[in-house]
């Protein structure tokens, strides 16, 4: 009797093993999966274009504008990119780079380097919509003068985007 006692207990004692087991993985299995913070930066739907001549950000006229549109981009979230302009380095080839660029996703468009400035300057009246600002040249209704530093570049965006 005593060993059949003993029989009983032993599979009580299992059993409640087991359960435990399967509650425990049924628990884990029903929690909500953690909520990680993205891993890439959340941009706002503004963008900032800046367009160069063929030597692009590595010129050491225009690394400083790049240099102070990336820091104003850190505390904007104002997404920034760069073109140079390919081939010819004429305005009239600087024209079909503004072009694309005002038809594009630039909310502005800052032009650095002679020829990308004199190509803005030829193609803004054609779009009155588009915002530009150019280094140098001369400024219109729709076009922007700024200096060539980091801190004019970085002061333009944060005008132009703080909300």
């Amino acid at each position: 009797m005593a060993l059949r006692n003993l029989m009983d207990r032993w599979w009580v004692g299992w059993a409640a093993a087991v359960a435990m087991v399967v509650g425990s993985y049924a628990w884990l299995w029903l929690q909500p999966d953690p909520v990680e913070p993205p891993r890439y930066r959340q941009y706002r739907p503004e963008a900032v274009c800046l367009l160069t001549g063929e030597a692009g950000v590595l010129d050491s006229q225009v690394a400083p504008i790049w240099a102070g549109m990336q820091e104003a981009s850190l505390r904007l979230r104002v997404r920034v990119s760069h073109v140079a302009i390919s081939g010819p380095q004429t305005v009239d080839n600087g024209a079909t780079f503004v072009a694309g660029m005002a038809q594009g996703r630039c909310d502005l468009l800052l032009a650095a380097g002679e020829v990308a400035t004199r190509s803005v300057a030829l193609m803004a009246p054609r779009f009155p919509e588009q915002r530009f600002a150019v280094v140098g040249g001369s400024k219109s209704d729709n076009v922007t003068v700024v200096e060539g530093t980091a801190s004019a570049a970085r002061d333009l965006m944060l005008e132009g985007f703080s909300s």
